[in-house]
């Protein structure tokens, strides 16, 4: 028997996700594979992470041995030129011809090119392939300023990607007055405007470009109001085009903007003939998501197995982050009174916008917008999507609940079985449950492996932990929550492991209770518990440090690095800030008071590190750790010294406690304070621990943080002497650093802690399970063992010799390094 032939023109997302759905759904069609480009199907969702340290091979869906596996036959570089209805066969430009019975388009689409004077020059681009961004990549190197035309999604991917390459002045333009027009209203688009400020991306709205100037190369952009930028560099993402072309020219019918027609089957005019994804028009739409694309794609499979599953159109609810920024809209955002209730939630200060639209008998959500603060998404979209009956205080969706927490995995297992948790492959809230209760598979990775679901866009995956969690324990089972598949362990487990077997690196933890090579997860999260057991220097853990420890400094925008030197308490002698000044007027560097007492300097070169910390160390100055998952600072206030309101000094005692603490790693940052008296000028209660004088001692505060969720510290225990604190503190921060789970902060470790504040009291003040003495063992043994690691790199030339730019010329500067100039100093008019 004869297979009938598919042809799939176009090797895109969407058209390997319609062979990877063909194969495993039936043996018998023979399939081929045209792809204009010459590589495999890569992921185009993740793109921007290409200059982030990803390459092609990491982007890639496939190898070429999967489609032989699969008897696919696939031609890389060789587009479809030409199709002939009648004969029922494509050209290639290669010359092959083929025949087929039928054939699926699946040409994606291209980027739109506004028509403007000057776009052919030296220094333009567009924003949609690897091979785009590798001609980004290498003109980058000898640009100051840049500018992306577009203020969409996929434009401020663009400027992300522009800055990811160091280009320090990025600038958007906009046609429209707001960024983001078809995703979220004007107040929404305000605070991200807000937001991307703050992060050193300067944005032009109602900006309409006449002209692109410059000899050859592009040197300024002209506006229809006569203003100018002076530019580098130009990436266009103004939108998409279908490619439709070769539809038009085999005479498939297709829509007056573009984009090939079909129906509810994905069926163009020629019934043999299908159109997916991008190049698709379906009642006049295009859907530029890849999740509609892959539903395409199952539809068009569906048909050739004799199904019966049609299209309807596609919910094009999205997240993203966005330079850092949470971006999210879903269900019905736009829609506005009097045809709904709003109801919205704004706080300039911390740039969070959410915006719920409600029916008017509040009854049911109908859709958002969330702008700086998205974790809710997921479950918003559900409640849009499985029409669930709201709260009687419908704020709390976006305020949270006010009456207490809700138990973990309550919200999504209350969903029905029919609910579409990842909506890239179709996976429903039953398929992950029923995989989880009837093949016991209890990992994110074992779900991704069994269903496929969090293998796109990666949205869903907080849902399907979520899922896991509820259904196990809807089962009675333990839930084991493990680093990642690489470690079948917590991190409280293998912590005591490493420390029973005295493993001293990452290779001897791997292989004595790992699998695999490890990942970005694992790695530090070991690296972690290395340090705090051992106190070893961190570097010395080759390669599986996080970012910032890698080089001991935070890295800033630029790729420029910042040097923070630790002051305890904040008290510091004028010769020693006669240091800071010179080093700082030395190098270059941009000095800020923190609010944490200390001094930052933003703007060292790698190479400029060593020497730099040489000098500040040789005036007294220690590693301040501002980079590290270990004590930051103790902030003081003035204290009994100075103020009349001091019960105690507050000053020496913070200076005592971070002179204790310094150094020692932890599963997060650590923050400290101390406050002379109840006005808490150190603000105590928001930090990781918190001491406040009293009358008759100390009382001790814990568990509390800033940040995007600030928490206010519980009190641990009253009018304690410094001795007994110190003790209790002793026990705190060990019991903290043994068994809480990589990167949680005290408040959220408490937050989950079975038992609470109450629980955490019996064990620190009590001693309910005998470790008292051996945490006060542990915790002195790495006072004892602290050590500067800035002094030991700058002792050590093999360490110090990773603090370059050049392997071949060591004290070379990179000259595409670019510093962000210092403000000028603001100048009072009385």
């Amino acid at each position: 028997m004869i297979k009938p032939t598919i042809i799939v023109v176009g090797n895109g997302m969407v058209g390997y996700k319609f062979c990877e759905k063909l194969v495993a759904r039936s043996t018998d069609f023979n399939i081929i594979v045209f792809g204009e480009e010459p590589r495999h199907a890569y992921d185009r969702v993740h793109l921007s992470e290409y200059f982030s340290g990803k390459t092609a091979d990491d982007l890639s869906l496939s190898t070429h041995s999967w489609y032989d596996e699969n008897n696919i036959t696939l031609h890389l570089g060789d587009p479809i030129q030409e199709i002939n209805r009648s004969a029922k066969t494509v050209h290639s430009l290669s010359g092959l011809t083929c025949a087929y019975d039928f054939l699926v388009m699946a040409t994606g689409s291209s980027a739109f090119v506004p028509d403007i004077p000057g776009v052919e020059k030296d220094g333009v681009f567009v924003y949609r392939t690897i091979e785009d961004l590798e001609l980004m990549k290498a003109w980058a190197p000898k640009v100051k300023t840049g500018a992306v035309m577009g203020g969409g999604l996929l434009g401020l991917e663009a400027a992300k990607a522009m800055m990811d390459l160091g280009v320090a002045d990025t600038h958007v333009i906009e046609f429209a007055p707001r960024l983001m027009p078809r995703q979220i209203d004007s107040a929404g688009s305000m605070m991200l405007q807000s937001k991307l400020k703050e992060l050193g991306l300067s944005i032009h709205l109602n900006k309409s470009t006449a002209y692109i100037g410059g000899e050859g190369k592009i040197e300024n952009l002209h506006f229809t109001d006569e203003s100018a930028l002076a530019v580098d560099m130009l990436v266009i993402s103004a939108g998409i085009r279908p490619r439709d072309e070769l539809a038009k020219l085999s005479g498939l019918q297709t829509g007056t903007r573009g984009g090939i027609v079909v129906n509810e089957k994905m069926q163009t005019n020629d019934s043999c003939i299908f159109a997916i994804g991008e190049c698709a028009l379906y009642e006049g739409m295009i859907y530029g998501l890849v999740a509609p694309g892959y539903e395409m794609a199952d539809i068009v499979v569906n048909q050739l197995t004799r199904g019966d599953k049609s299209f309807y159109g596609y919910d094009m609810s999205t997240k993203l982050k966005l330079i850092g920024v949470d971006v999210a809209s879903f269900g019905d955002a736009f829609i506005t009174e009097p045809d709904c209730r709003t109801i919205v939630f704004e706080d300039t200060h911390k740039g969070v916008y959410k915006r719920i639209n409600i029916s008017t008998d509040g009854k049911q959500l109908l859709g958002g917008i969330l702008i700086g603060d998205a974790d809710a998404y997921n479950m918003l979209l559900q409640t849009v999507n499985n029409k669930i009956v709201l709260p009687p205080n419908p704020e709390d969706l976006i305020l949270g609940s006010r009456g207490g927490a809700e138990s973990e995995g309550a919200g999504v297992m209350s969903l029905p079985d029919e609910a579409l948790i990842c909506s890239c492959e179709a996976v429903n809230k039953a398929a992950i449950c029923s995989a989880v209760s009837d093949q016991g598979i209890t990992s994110i990775d074992g779900i991704k492996k069994c269903t496929k679901a969090g293998t796109g866009c990666g949205g869903c995956v907080p849902l399907i932990k979520d899922l896991i969690a509820g259904t196990m324990k809807a089962n009675g089972q333990y839930i084991k929550n493990v680093i990642c598949e690489h470690f079948d362990y917590s991190r409280q487990e293998l912590f005591d492991l490493v420390k029973i077997n005295k493993l001293k690196n990452y290779d001897l933890a791997l292989d004595h209770f790992g699998k695999g090579d490890g990942c970005e997860v694992c790695k530090p999260a070991v690296a972690s518990i290395l340090s705090s057991l051992w106190n070893d220097v961190i570097v010395k853990q080759d390669t599986i440090q996080d970012s910032n420890d890698r080089f001991l400094a935070n890295i800033q925008k630029g790729g420029t690095y910042s040097v923070v030197p630790r002051i305890p308490g904040g008290e510091i002698t004028p010769d020693k800030l006669i240091v800071l000044g010179q080093v700082a007027k030395r190098y270059g560097l941009y000095t800020k008071i923190t609010g944490g007492q200390r001094i930052d300097m933003f703007g060292a070169h790698l190479n400029d590190l060593p020497a730099i910390w040489e000098e500040l160390i040789d005036a007294g100055f220690e590693s301040g750790h501002a980079y590290g998952k270990a004590l930051r600072t103790v902030k003081s206030c003035v204290g009994s010294t100075w103020c009349r309101f001091g019960l105690h000094d507050s000053v020496s005692f913070a200076i005592e406690i971070e002179d204790r603490y310094k150094g020692i790693r932890a599963p997060h940052k650590i923050k400290g304070g101390v406050s002379g008296c109840v006005r808490e000028c150190a603000e105590a209660q928001a930090k990781d621990f918190g001491i406040i004088a009293t009358e008759k001692g100390w009382n001790l505060y814990v568990c509390g943080n800033g940040g995007s969720k600030p928490q206010h510290a519980q009190l641990l225990a009253t009018d304690i002497d410094k001795e007994t604190l110190v003790k209790y503190l002793d026990r705190f921060l060990m019991f903290y650093i043994k068994t809480a789970e990589p990167l949680s902060r005290t408040a959220t470790w408490l937050n989950k802690m079975d038992g609470g504040l109450s629980y955490l009291k019996n064990v620190i003040l009590n001693d309910s399970l005998g470790i008292a003495a051996q945490l006060e063992e542990e915790m002195q043994s790495l006072v004892d063992t602290y050590h500067c690691e800035w002094k030991e790199v700058i002792d050590d030339p093999a360490l110090r010799k990773r603090f370059t730019h050049f392997v071949n010329a060591p004290e070379e500067k990179d000259p595409n390094v670019q510093f962000e100039p210092m403000r000028d100093q603001v100048k009072a008019t009385w």
